[in-house]
């Protein structure tokens, strides 16, 4: 099963202290719920969890990310990732190309696309679920780059928050609530 997702967020941050953040991926990881880079093997290479709840099941992946190419002048990466759950019966593949672009007022904007392959027992849960958690994941990074992007944009000295805590795993009440929401919308947009 395959699922391709692009997504813009816009940041009340100015756009380099955005790409900061963006080309740390320890940092930039640790705003993925359920997500940890757990080894750095070289400056390309990396090492790394993840842990996700979809429906009764928790899987966690454990796998490598490979950083294929930095343009700082362009403020762009793009990466791959891939692993296997602890049991072996699931693996996943995802490429993923982010760039951070100014905005007005001196903000910016994250935009990303991604392509995941899933195989193995978590293909079987479907696309339209997959979507859905794939969505909440992606929601929930939202919220976590752009507090910890504000911190990165804090003048030195200042009293800037602490960067977020990531969640341990996806939020399972956001996650059911998104799914009722599109169930409704399913439901009543037939019509």
């Amino acid at each position: 099963m395959k699922l391709r997702i692009e997504k813009s967020i816009p940041l009340q941050v100015p756009p380099q202290a955005a790409w900061d953040l963006l080309r740390d991926l320890e940092a930039t990881a640790g705003c993925m719920p359920g997500a940890k880079i757990t080894e750095r093997i070289d400056d390309t290479h990396y090492k790394g969890t993840v842990t996700v709840k979809v429906g009764p099941a928790t899987l966690a992946f454990r796998g490598d990310i490979e950083l294929l190419e930095v343009d700082p002048s362009a403020r762009s990466l793009r990466l791959k990732g891939k692993g296997t759950d602890a049991t072996g019966a699931s693996a996943a593949t995802m490429e993923l190309a982010a760039r951070v672009e100014p905005a007005d007022g001196g903000s910016s904007t994250l935009v990303g696309a991604s392509e995941t392959t899933m195989s193995g027992k978590i293909a079987a849960f479907g696309g339209r679920l997959m979507n859905s958690v794939s969505e909440q994941i992606l929601e929930q990074f939202a919220a976590n780059f752009a507090a910890r992007a504000a911190a990165y944009a804090a003048p030195a000295g200042s009293a800037a928050p602490p960067p977020p805590e990531a969640p341990a795993e996806l939020d399972g009440l956001a996650f059911a609530w998104a799914v009722f929401k599109r169930w409704l919308r399913g439901l009543f947009g037939k019509r």
